[in-house]
């Protein structure tokens, strides 16, 4: 599966009104960490078909970002239809990804 980019335009769709789990990463260019995680999200979402993964851009999406309380980037929020199960931050290795989607089902 892809990874989706949504904005405050489109965030109701693509993660409120889903069916299922949606790991939602709060990110901005600029950030280093981000950018570490980046290409483990990719990864993750080729091999959770079952799992919708989408990015926010923090600079680009401020409300949204302000309305979660990510005051710290990467933030992740994962989403179980439509309700926040869980969030965490930071950069972390593959496995701790893995770890925290286990904690939704």
């Amino acid at each position: 599966m892809v990874v989706i980019n949504v904005s405050k335009d489109n965030f109701q769709k693509e993660v409120l009104e889903e069916k299922g789990v949606v790991l939602v990463d709060f990110y901005a260019d600029w950030c280093g960490p981000c950018r570490i995680t980046g290409p483990i999200i990719e990864e993750l979402a080729e091999e959770n078909k079952n799992i919708k993964f989408v990015k926010v851009n923090v600079d680009k999406n401020p409300d949204l970002a302000g309305l979660y309380s990510v005051f710290s980037i990467p933030t992740f929020i994962i989403f179980k239809n439509g309700q926040i199960v869980n969030q965490f931050m930071g950069a972390l290795p593959k496995e701790k990804f893995l770890e925290e989607l286990k904690k939704t089902k």
